[in-house]
């Protein structure tokens, strides 16, 4: 059996990151350890980096916002000599199936984007202080930073060298930062992405590669400096103290199961399919904010939506082959919507309720962007009800139930629209999923905001679009095992093809063109002999030999 990889990590187990908190300022310093690959058969040089890496920094980012609100500015730096970072380890790259390097990079992209938003989103605002040589993944590791201070000290430099390296491309959304985030202009940006050396010093300003270049003598002083600066504009911080994210309950079954306390992961292998099953809350809403401040990482509403994290995580890189996931979900409408008012009620005015929503936009987008057939089942006694009825919007399809099924005395199948639904939890094209929806109809959207908070039974649901079929008795077991029998036939390729065309409908964003551009890119450059070939460039990359290019352009 291949390595279990596990998201889970806490600080006392990081290998990778030290930080240090200094009031509202917070230092995030890269120090990695050489030795600490996922994976053997490679050295971590140069603050290189593996998927190891990302996940300690993932959690880094997460604990910043939920364990430390009180920060306003986290300055990222090198702990090591002369370099910043490297990038993501060519050898690791070099060794690694198709699948887990594209899974490296989406889970990289989504890391990046997180700490990318918490400026505006939570007002803690990351600082790049580069010192040192920045490359490849470590220049788009300052890209999402909100600002990039360079020192000029005759050697530091930032660089996308992959193009005339390794003949691939900056695989975490570089060349889209440089273009659409820094407004790099495309003739030099042409210039930066085919140096093997990069850029240095005051011309790395003048073309905004970074925001300021400065004196190496004064570099410290400075970023400390603009650091307390940031933190004392910052909206951070009304908080006195966060909460604690303790570790999930889990336990994994010989047959490829995962059982959290709220969510359940069932494996077929044989039918290529998982089944996760959300389980709505058992008891009331905590009575006030300080209520569920109190339960901290124990409300129902934070635990599900890390649960439900860490089991998309899982699937997509540890059960390759289950290429449907099946969403279920049991429990109370009624007490699925007090939960969710305490929280989405009060993000505007409270830390964690803010958290929280904030928390699951993220997970939502993680939905979307998962490269599996992604179907719905709302059956009798389900609470696809408010921001839990995104999911019926995110899948590619969605089956509800119909009427009475015989000795299922279960509530009827209903959903439960809320205001979460119009506004608060867009996907990465800034749309809502009911506009994506209903693109260039926006009568039904405002015919489903109309019904906010009503139970709406198949006939309705299925009347105003929310669904995609409504079966009854007779017809629901034989029309979805149909389905899915038909949909695990299909090539995984053309699968993951369609998926990616038709999930994101609508105008285009900087971050549907990171993703949309991974998929398309990087799928198919990461497969091509030019790169991974056995005289590829990642293959021969450090053994003193170029690659080998067929020189046709396709």
């Amino acid at each position: 059996m291949e390595k279990l990889i596990d998201f889970q990590t806490h600080p006392s187990q990081y290998r990778h990151w030290q930080v240090q908190y200094d009031g509202a300022v917070a230092w995030l310093s890269m120090d990695v350890d050489e030795d600490g690959g996922l994976f053997d058969g490679y050295s971590l040089k140069l603050n290189s980096y593996d998927l190891g890496v990302d996940i300690e920094l993932a959690d880094i980012v997460q604990r910043m916002r939920f364990e430390h609100p009180h920060v306003g500015a986290v300055v990222m730096r090198s702990a090591k000599d002369n370099v910043f970072c490297a990038g993501a380890n060519i050898k690791m790259l070099g060794g690694a199936t198709h699948a887990h390097k594209v899974n490296f990079c989406k889970f990289t992209n989504e890391t990046r984007n997180t700490f990318e938003a918490t400026g505006a989103e939570s007002g803690q605002h990351y600082i790049a202080a580069v010192r040192g040589a920045c490359a490849g993944g470590g220049y788009e590791l300052a890209l999402a930073c909100d600002y990039i201070y360079m020192t000029d000290d005759g050697s530091t430099s930032v660089a996308l060298p992959e193009v005339p390296l390794l003949a691939v491309l900056p695989g975490t959304g570089g060349l889209t930062r440089v273009t659409d985030k820094r407004k790099v202009r495309r003739d030099r940006a042409d210039v930066f992405c085919s140096l093997e050396e990069g850029i240095k010093g005051k011309r790395a300003e003048q073309w905004n590669l970074v925001d300021q270049v400065v004196a190496n003598s004064k570099f410290d002083d400075f970023i400390a400096t603009r650091a307390a600066d940031l933190a004392r504009q910052s909206a951070a911080g009304t908080a006195a103290k966060g909460i604690q994210l303790t570790p999930l309950q889990r336990t994994f079954g010989d047959d490829g199961s995962v059982r959290y306390s709220l969510v359940s992961v069932d494996i077929d292998r044989r039918s290529r399919r998982a089944t996760i099953t959300l389980s709505g809350p058992q008891s009331p809403a905590p009575e006030s904010l300080d209520a569920l401040q109190e339960q901290g990482a124990d409300s129902w509403i934070l635990t599900l939506a890390r649960e439900l994290d860490d089991a998309l995580l899982h699937l997509r890189f540890n059960e390759l082959e289950a290429g449907v996931l099946l969403f279920k979900s049991a429990g109370d409408n009624n007490l699925v919507s007090a939960h969710e008012a305490l929280v989405f009620d009060n993000a505007g005015d409270h830390w964690l309720a803010r958290e929280i929503t904030l928390y699951w936009k993220r997970v939502l987008k993680r939905i979307d962007l998962t490269s599996r057939s992604l179907i719905a089942l709302i059956e009798n006694g389900s609470c696809f009800s408010g921001f839990l009825a995104e999911i019926l919007f995110a899948v590619d399809r969605s089956y509800m139930m119909d009427g009475e099924f015989e000795d299922d005395t279960r509530p009827p199948a209903s959903i439960r629209l809320s205001a979460a639904n119009f506004g608060a939890l867009p996907m990465s094209n800034d749309l809502t999923r009911l506009q994506t929806r209903f693109l260039g109809s926006a009568d039904n959207v405002t015919q489903a905001g109309n019904l906010v908070g009503q139970d709406l039974l198949a006939a309705q649901a299925d009347e105003l679009g929310l669904v995609t079929y409504a079966y009854d008795d007779i017809d629901w077991e034989d029309e979805i095992r149909v389905f899915l029998e038909e949909r695990a036939s299909f090539s995984p390729d053309a699968m993951t093809g369609m998926e990616a065309n038709l999930r994101f409908a609508g105008p285009e964003t900087m971050e549907t063109r990171i993703f949309g551009r991974l998929t398309a890119w990087q799928n198919w450059i990461f497969q091509r002999p030019n790169a991974v070939g056995e005289s590829g460039a990642l293959q021969r990359y450090g053994t003193g030999k170029r690659g080998e290019y067929d020189m046709r352009r396709v």
